[in-house]
């Protein structure tokens, strides 16, 4: 299995796409709670194009565990480092959710090794109350991660896509029922306190921003007023709640790639 030691974390990364050197890179971040299986729906057609490169971020998936609370800025420089470790000097960044928030880090402090910005449901500013995030982080901490997978799903995926596809719910749900618990407390810690509002005009890359039409968490009237805020960003919604990635599968890896694959400006 493929891992690389940066900062002191063993991150777990696995590389798809051509082995062709001019070939562009993709860097692909995950939601709080997932792994780099949370892509596995658009790794198919993002591979034609590009060389993608996905990791488990620290205290998820494969990779290890540190003591936390974690911050955005070990989450971002954790990219950077992973990136340095495989040469990769300069790469596209789509992040959902938290991966997100750190793939608007890297746009905004870090902007030299962003070719395009793809940010899916995540805002600089979480808007849930800070006591929301020391609930589940108590909930975690007591044992209560298939408790946290359950309500989790049912947030990022609506009821008629679970009733459709019961199996693709049941496998995230599996996820975030697995991750390790300290990890997934010392994350959310890197969401309740991060608030890149006065970095995100900063963001020179070109940019597209996309929302569930449907999601609580990230509305798409934000979703909206923070593509307004970064200069010439596009903003797109789909019918789906926290995870178009995943319920809007088709609709959602074209509209990302069509992006991708424009002329540079």
């Amino acid at each position: 299995m493929p891992f690389a030691t940066v900062n002191g974390v063993s991150l777990y990364y696995r590389i798809d796409g051509p082995a062709d050197a001019q070939a562009p890179w993709l860097v692909l971040s995950n939601a709080l709670g997932t792994d780099v299986s949370l892509w596995s729906p658009q790794i198919g057609a993002f591979a034609r194009h590009f060389r993608v490169l996905r990791y488990d971020a620290r205290g998820h998936g494969r990779s290890s565990v540190p003591p936390g609370p974690y911050t955005i800025e070990q989450l971002s420089a954790d990219v950077l480092a992973l990136m340095d470790a495989l040469a990769i000097d300069r790469a596209h960044v789509c992040g959902i959710s938290l991966g997100g928030v750190t793939a608007m880090a890297l746009a905004a402090r870090h902007g030299q090794r962003v070719g395009r910005l793809v940010d899916i449901s995540a805002l600089p500013r979480n808007l849930a109350p800070r006591e929301t995030w020391l609930e589940r982080m108590e909930q975690a901490r007591g044992g209560g991660m298939p408790a946290l997978a359950s309500a989790s799903v049912e947030r990022w995926l609506s009821a008629a896509f679970r009733a459709r596809e019961p199996l693709v719910a049941e496998a995230i749900r599996d996820v975030v029922r697995h991750t390790d618990a300290q990890g997934y407390i010392a994350s959310c810690a890197a969401v309740a306190n991060t608030d890149l509002s006065q970095e995100v005009e900063r963001i020179g890359a070109p940019t597209l921003i996309v929302s569930g039409m449907h999601d609580a968490g990230f509305p798409v009237d934000e979703g909206r007023a923070l593509a307004a805020r970064i200069p010439g960003a596009r903003h797109v919604a789909f019918e789906a709640l926290h995870l178009p990635n995943v319920e809007q599968a088709s609709a959602l890896t074209q509209t990302v790639l069509d992006f991708l694959l424009l002329p540079s400006p």
